[in-house]
């Protein structure tokens, strides 16, 4: 049943359950209990004794292992959804057809095609469909987005970042599906208009015989001549979170693991000159020239990431606007896992992107094994 209560206004908060009580369910219970815009109604895991013990004996939000209750539940206007990918389709479609805008925890869905399906969905019904890629919403990735699309950075050359470390491998998927939706939602977050990926390509490895790539490397073309990289490693004895971004006027270091110096900006780069006293026949001939400047490393606050998901997905639901993160970014992040995964099955042969294909030309863009002349893929 739908909704009637209006939360179109800042004067009534806005009725959630969250539906999830494992890994991260407990902090967004958490979020959604300090936050002003919302009412937390619910907390709904088919382990009911963990939804309690969640949230401790003094209480006041309910606890049940019975969607349906909480999706009959006129008061709740919204669903926050923290549980395993396979089963966001499902859950999310059920909340969307009972009038629930829904929040749901990385990634968007198992596979592109249940993405897709969530935000016909979304859009059909009229409601919000937000995805918790939570790191876009961190004071330095904000402030890295602010940089890029002010143009302080000029023309985006790379964007090149590193997340390792020791562990964990996970039992139900590879190092790609574990750490990359970070990274990636990221650059999608803060790639300038105008500039998006276009194909993919991928390697990984599995040294240690997990049955799974535990190490991978992720090329993206993107428009413009620009290019990205991702390294992606359960096997590091050492955690690195680095990302580099270089542009025609500066570069930039977001050093995650520094917080003292979160962002370092540059103004060093490298310069294509024409050539002044050459011939005339050398006239079109240039030359590199290479610049040193200051380094700079502005003022970062430091903030939970996810009171601001939460903010931003209570403004969504209220003003109508889709989020940094919505399903459509969510989508996006899906078509590229699977694209590199497809790449690697193929040995890193480069893949299109369905998004990107589908921008173009209106329809999605050729499998890998069809590109290889191998048939579709199932």
């Amino acid at each position: 049943m739908t909704s009637e209560r209006d939360v179109s206004g800042p004067q009534r908060p806005i009725g959630l359950a969250v539906v999830g009580a494992g890994y991260w369910g407990p902090n967004l219970v958490r979020n959604f209990a300090g936050s002003p815009h919302f009412r937390l109604n619910w907390l709904c895991d088919i382990d009911k004794s963990r939804a309690v013990r969640v949230l401790g004996p003094y209480s006041t939000v309910a606890a049940t292992d019975d969607l349906d209750v909480v999706l009959a539940d006129e008061q709740v206007d919204a669903i926050a959804i923290a549980t395993p990918a396979g089963t966001h389709l499902d859950l999310a479609l059920a909340a969307m057809r009972a009038g629930k805008h829904v929040l749901i925890e990385k990634p968007l869905a198992a596979t592109y095609a249940d993405g897709l399906r969530l935000v016909e969905e979304a859009d059909r019904a009229g409601l919000v469909l937000m995805c918790d890629h939570t790191f876009c919403y961190t004071p330095a990735v904000r402030k890295i987005r602010e940089l890029v699309h002010s143009g302080e950075i000029g023309d985006l050359h790379f964007f090149d970042s590193v997340r390792i470390n020791l562990g964990l491998v996970q039992p139900d998927i590879d190092v790609l599906w574990d750490l990359a939706p970070h990274d990636i939602s990221i650059l999608e977050s803060i790639l300038p208009p105008g500039v998006e990926p276009l194909s993919v390509a991928a390697h990984g490895a599995d040294p240690i015989g997990t049955g799974r790539s535990c190490v991978a490397f992720v090329t993206l073309q993107l428009t413009g001549g620009a290019i990205a990289h991702f390294h992606v490693n359960w096997l590091s004895p050492t955690k690195v979170r680095t990302t580099m971004i270089g542009g025609s006027k500066r570069a930039l270091l977001w050093d995650d693991l520094n917080r003292m110096q979160r962002v370092t900006i540059f103004d060093r780069g490298v310069d294509l000159m024409p050539a002044q006293h050459a011939g005339a026949e050398d006239r079109e001939k240039a030359f590199v020239s290479y610049r040193t400047g200051d380094l700079v490393s502005p003022a970062i606050s430091e903030r939970e990431a996810l009171a601001s998901v939460v903010e931003e997905f209570a403004d969504c639901i209220r003003t109508g606007r889709p989020s940094l993160t919505d399903g459509r970014s969510g989508l996006r992040v899906l078509d590229i896992l699977e694209a590199a995964s497809r790449s690697m099955a193929l040995q890193g042969t480069p893949v299109p992107l369905r998004e990107s294909q589908r921008g173009q030309t209106g329809q999605p863009a050729p499998s890998a094994l069809e590109l290889a002349g191998q048939g579709s893929t199932a």
